[in-house]
């Protein structure tokens, strides 16, 4: 697997180019978001991991302009911030997930493990239901006429209860099957993407609806 990492604190960047490489990643590494922006639009990379504070174009900046681009290469943030608003930024500029510093070495695998765990299978560019299309190659939800375009993680948990509407997932069966099971990442994080897809449902006025169900999980359903 090759990713592109972006990380302006040298000592920091040097480490985890070690880190991956000693891993089996072959890594470009960058030190500012214009070149990480450059590099990233080329779409060789199964990955990006993208520091957020970065010189010039901050992280959330370049992703927001790749994925105005069409280039959907799963990203993960590295980031100081820790308040859930600023999780969310990162979020809903397309990213797949995010690791607030410091962090552990098997933690940083695991989440980048998870985030390119889904390259692995082929699947149709196309999911339809009750007339609502979710884009597997451009991570778009469309009708009538309407697009939303979704993060990474925003997708996954679409694409699980599109394949299998009127059935309840718990935030466990989320968790394993976008996080990993071996993840370190707190079950809130299933709420905050939700949160956000019942936003973007909304707003193309689709006719569906994201149900929570009191002690079980979510279950998406026919909105009435």
């Amino acid at each position: 697997m090759r990713l592109l990492l972006a990380e302006d604190d040298p000592k920091l960047l040097k480490s985890l180019k070690h880190i991956f490489e000693t891993n089996k990643f072959s890594v470009d590494v960058v030190s500012n978001g214009e070149d990480a922006l450059h590099y990233a639009l080329s779409g060789e990379y199964d990955g990006l991991v993208l520091d957020i504070m970065m010189p010039g174009l901050d992280g959330i900046e370049v992703l927001k302009r790749l994925r105005k681009e069409k280039v959907t290469t799963p990203a993960l943030f590295l980031t100081a911030r820790t308040e859930v608003s600023q999780r969310v930024e990162g979020l809903d500029a397309g990213a797949d997930d995010y690791l607030p510093k410091p962090f552990s070495t098997s933690e940083l695998l695991a989440r980048v493990r998870a985030m390119l765990r889904r390259k692995d299978n082929y699947v149709p560019d196309l999911l339809s239901y009750k007339e609502v299309i979710l884009n597997r190659s451009t991570y778009e939800l469309c009708y009538g006429g309407s697009t939303q375009t979704l993060s990474g993680k925003e997708f996954q948990i679409t694409e699980m209860m599109m394949q299998q509407p009127h059935t309840i997932i718990s935030t466990e069966q989320f968790m394993t099957h976008i996080w990993g099971w071996d993840a370190n990442v707190d079950t809130s994080v299933v709420w905050v993407h939700i949160s956000n897809l019942r936003k973007k449902i909304a707003a193309i006025k689709a006719p569906i609806e994201i149900r929570f169900v009191r002690n079980a999980g979510y279950m998406l359903e026919d909105r009435i």
